[in-house]
């Protein structure tokens, strides 16, 4: 879909994801397009969502986080990398076009997540992480009185809550690669060598961690004594089920909080948000962020480098930030959490979603067909390092 404002001097061509939740993106980012439009009457924005074939170059493009690495790893007709850092492009100026820098006011969290040796890479749009999320009526009826924090204590009031009338289970989260990325970051450990990619190019996969292999087997245990509900790999799943009062809790993203607010008040319970419970195992290191981030192609004409430049800090100017769908205070207490380390900030490696597939397979294997959780992630460890030799093979052959 695309809708292209009316002819102006200078265009900036914005590509997003048909996926975005952020009520500024198409819509949002529309109106503001055509407010920024007034204030520079020589610059249009036109926003493309979805399939990006247009045979237009590109001025902005928003990617979510796995994407990362693949961002850094695209290249331009000449060779060079498609993209800029944006701190190199924004090169110290304090405004531009009259609007004021304000990527020095991004989350810690966000900004060091989507940078590089210290370098800002993009702008992060949209902020999440994983959260607890109780149904406060069935841990009254319970005798929960507080959020459970450590693995220890969800089983502890997963029990209790199966101790309600018509509660068979008691937690749910769907067997995605973002909850595994999570669980593995608040114990620090990581998913591949060279710290995670950020000291280096990712070039070893380490999906049979002990961090990894003590969540997986927590889960299972979690899946045996039936406090654990099986939710696939679907997050609606996850959401119909807690809206259902299947199950008292879940574990989704902070973007979420409204809606799953919002299925309480209809179905008559209140919901509270929570950090996302931590191993208790192993020292806590902190949770990384999801979300999108906005690129900048380089080698633009300066004239549209800057118009890029200014719309993004007039989309991130507070006024216009404080309308988003901001991350519960929580999600935000979560994150400052966090003790920045290679292991909290998550992963740069490329084919991310196909190796979050793979950790999928292999733990749907260990909970339905019962297989060795060490032996199985010992051969998705197999499978992802696969993925990635031949990714960064690829990348060396664009390269030579």
């Amino acid at each position: 879909m695309t809708r292209t404002a009316r002819a102006a001097e200078v265009a900036i061509e914005v590509w997003l994801p048909h996926h975005c939740s952020d009520p500024l993106s198409v819509d949002g980012i529309w109106n503001l397009a055509a407010s920024f439009h007034e204030l520079h009457p020589e610059y249009v924005i036109n926003i493309r969502e979805g399939d990006s074939g247009t045979g237009r170059r590109p001025t902005l493009v928003q990617y979510p986080y796995p994407a990362t690495q693949q961002a850094r790893d695209m290249r331009s007709e000449s060779g060079g990398p498609l993209f800029v850092p944006v701190h190199d492009a924004i090169d110290g100026r304090q405004e531009i076009l009259g609007h004021p820098v304000v990527t020095a006011d991004i989350l810690a969290a966000a900004r060091a997540a989507y940078s590089y040796d210290g370098v800002l890479l993009a702008v992060p749009t949209l902020i999440s992480t994983t959260l607890l999320y109780a149904n406060t009526r069935l841990l009254e009826a319970a005798g929960v009185t507080r959020l459970p924090q450590t693995w220890n204590e969800v089983e502890g009031a997963c029990e209790a809550v199966r101790g309600v009338p018509g509660v068979r289970h008691a937690i749910a989260w769907p067997n995605h690669g973002e909850i595994f990325q999570q669980a593995v970051a608040q114990a620090g450990g990581l998913l591949a060598d060279h710290g995670n990619g950020r000291r280096g190019r990712a070039e070893k996969m380490l999906l049979d961690s002990p961090e990894m292999l003590a969540f997986v087997g927590w889960w299972r245990r979690m899946h045996r004594q039936g406090r654990y509900l099986y939710a696939r790999q679907d997050w609606q799943d996850t959401f119909t089920a807690f809206a259902e009062q299947e199950v008292a809790f879940i574990l989704g993203s902070s973007a979420e909080a409204d809606r799953l607010s919002l299925a309480g008040r209809e179905h008559g319970f209140e919901v509270a948000a929570g950090r996302m419970p931590y191993s208790g195992r192993f020292p806590f290191a902190g949770n990384s962020v999801g979300g999108d981030a906005i690129w900048l192609t380089d080698g633009l004409a300066p004239a549209v480098r800057d118009g890029a430049l200014a719309f993004l800090q007039y989309l991130m100017a507070p006024e216009h930030a404080a309308r988003r769908r901001t991350p519960p205070a929580v999600a935000l207490d979560q994150l400052a959490a966090s003790d920045r380390s290679p292991a909290a900030l998550g992963a740069l490696i490329g084919e991310a979603d196909r190796i979050q597939d793979t950790m999928a397979r292999a733990m749907r294997d260990v909970l339905l067909g019962e297989e060795d959780p060490a032996w199985r992630f010992a051969a998705a460890n197999v499978e992802a390092q696969r993925l990635l030799d031949e990714y960064n093979e690829r990348c060396r052959a664009h390269r030579a």
